[in-house]
């Protein structure tokens, strides 16, 4: 078998072209390949087209690349937590394909199984189906891109609409464990978008916390298998950001102090 780890994240990336499609895995900013993200930040590259299910927050994630004018498309189903997001798909600076999150999610896994299109009844009915989505806008503020029609049919007297599925160029995860031969197990909220992420991408780079020999994953709990992984990196110590942090007020009678009041632990949450 082949030992597929690369000995730095910057190594992993360096082959990832200008205008290059990335399908990039996690959720909000839990189980994100900060590390990857970064090193492709680092690298310079640019006129990326991403698709994940959202784009960072302005200054992590896939924000610091956003930040920077190295987006030029993006296909998501949430992006309500970046404001230079909003700006630069208003101004027209971006392109944005809004898409169903179950239909993402769907595109990716139907791309990664070798299925080129599926049917489904998110959006029927409205211009998911009909088109007429802004993608686009021009300077002016007029659409300069809109979506098109998609192909509408009916099974079982139920009307579907057809979606086509995604194979981008390379795929950049975040595992939890992983081996040499690029078997992956992934952790908790990291489980979303991630496995599909490795499966649609052509070219597959994971970063992982914790690197194992083979042999040491239980094959049962194996959630993508390195037949989807071309390369893998160490990613020890990846720092985690928490997007919203909410704690609870002080209890009746106790102070909030500047050492409790940002614990949870502390505050009783």
């Amino acid at each position: 078998m082949i030992d597929k780890v690369v000995a730095s994240a910057g190594e992993a990336v360096a082959d990832i072209p200008d205008g290059a499609s990335l399908a990039v895995g996690g959720f909000g900013l839990c189980g994100i390949p900060v590390t990857l993200i970064d090193a492709l930040h680092q690298a310079g590259t640019t006129d990326l087209e991403t698709v994940s299910n959202n784009c960072g927050v302005d200054d992590w994630g896939l924000g610091i690349l956003l930040r920077d004018g190295r987006i030029r498309r993006t296909v998501s189903s949430y992006v309500g937590e970046n404001k230079e997001f909003a700006r630069q798909y208003l101004a027209g600076e971006l392109e944005v394909v809004l898409t169903p999150q179950g239909t993402l999610a769907e595109k990716l896994r139907a791309g990664g199984a070798g299925i080129p299109a599926f049917y489904t009844k998110a959006g029927v009915g409205t211009q998911v189906s009909e088109g007429g989505l802004p993608q686009k806008y021009d300077a002016d503020g007029g659409i300069a891109v809109a979506s098109a029609p998609k192909e509408v049919r009916s099974f079982g007297g139920v009307d579907y609409v057809l979606e086509e599925a995604l194979t981008p160029d390379f795929g950049l995860v975040h595992a939890w464990k992983g081996d040499r031969h690029g078997n992956l197990v992934f952790h908790a909220t990291a489980m979303n978008f991630n496995p599909l992420c490795a499966m649609a991408g052509r070219i597959t780079i994971a970063e992982v916390e914790e690197l194992v020999e083979p042999g040491e994953l239980d094959p049962e709990h194996i959630h993508t298998p390195g037949i989807f992984v071309q390369r893998v990196v160490l990613a020890a110590n990846a720092e985690k950001r928490i997007e919203k942090r909410t704690v609870a007020l002080a209890r009746p009678g106790q102070a909030a102090s500047a050492d409790n009041a940002g614990d949870p632990r502390q505050a009783g949450a």
